[in-house]
């Protein structure tokens, strides 16, 4: 019952957001934002800016956990092949979910992690690609299921939280186009689709997405284990391919600015208690990542 008042109480605040007089004041605010900060965007190494750049031309990246070389993948990579045992491979009595999540606790409990995703280096490159100061919603560590369950995110869609937000997702497993790969259409298209479907934060049926835009720009992110994607979710249409050969094993990290065109929408993959408990180990940037919503807005 909670769960559908805040839905229906989300709903009702997203509609107002779009009322001209609120969405033109908060665009306003969000422009002068974004050029007040410009002199205060983090050093970015030539390829960090050249991932960055590419970031702002296609709104996506592939590259690998090798290319990159981060701090700490190693000890991410021994806690995530430890959860992965705990994840189940089905969920018990419900035939029409298809996707597992690890638990706010197993997160806690493998909290190397949830850390990769604040390492100071990729906080520099998500805030010179936002243009703001980093809001991190932490690590999402997912069994995407062989079935055949089509909706929600194996749809069509746009992420609705932020005017321009990035996940980074990392593949545990080899992933081919049989095995559920993350599916994009360029950028360069969105604007087409969005005017074509009068598009309003819904989920797309392959038919429906086929008539505005033929299914050979479709574009699956195949990759190895270690296979690592930058993507904006807000701006380029995306969905989760249906696995038809193996589960998908991967992590998503979450990333907005600190003024999110739609707070409602944004949580964290640890619980308040567990932020706390965490926030020892980090530095002061990387607690206002994590604490955006409470003492650094």
């Amino acid at each position: 019952m909670i769960t559908i008042v805040k839905k229906v109480r989300n709903e009702i605040i997203r509609k107002i957001y779009r009322i001209p007089l609120f969405s033109n004041t908060a665009d306003i605010a969000y422009q002068t934002a974004i050029a007040q900060h410009t002199d205060h965007l983090p050093y970015l190494a030539e390829s960090d800016l050249s991932l960055v750049k590419n970031l702002q031309e296609e709104g996506i990246v592939i590259t690998s956990l090798t290319e990159l070389s981060i701090p700490s993948t190693m000890e991410m990579l021994q806690a995530a092949k430890l959860l992965k045992t705990k994840i189940p491979r089905n969920i018990a009595g419900n035939q029409n979910e298809f996707t597992v999540h690890a638990t706010s606790e197993q997160i806690r409990e493998h909290s190397s992690i949830f850390f990769w995703g604040l390492q100071e280096r990729l906080l520099n490159i998500v805030e010179n690609y936002l243009g703001l100061s980093v809001a991190y919603h932490g690590a999402y560590f997912r069994r995407d299921i062989n079935n055949q369950v089509r909706k929600k995110s194996r749809l069509w869609h746009l992420d609705k939280e932020d005017r321009k937000m990035l996940k980074i997702i990392i593949y545990l497993n080899d992933v081919n186009e049989d095995g559920g790969p993350f599916e994009y259409i360029p950028k360069s298209l969105t604007s087409h689709i969005s005017k074509s479907l009068k598009y309003d934060d819904t989920y797309i049926k392959d038919e429906t997405m086929d008539q505005v835009v033929s299914s050979s720009y479709w574009q699956p992110c195949t990759g190895k284990s270690g296979a690592v994607i930058f993507v904006d979710t807000a701006n380029i249409f995306h969905r989760g391919k249906l696995p038809l050969s193996s589960d998908r094993l991967s992590i998503f990290f979450d990333y907005t600015t600190r003024q999110p065109k739609h707070p409602f929408y944004c949580k964290s993959s640890l619980s308040n208690k567990d932020l706390l408990a965490v926030s020892v180990e980090l530095s002061e940037n990387q607690k206002q990542c994590i604490f955006w919503q409470h003492n650094y807005n």
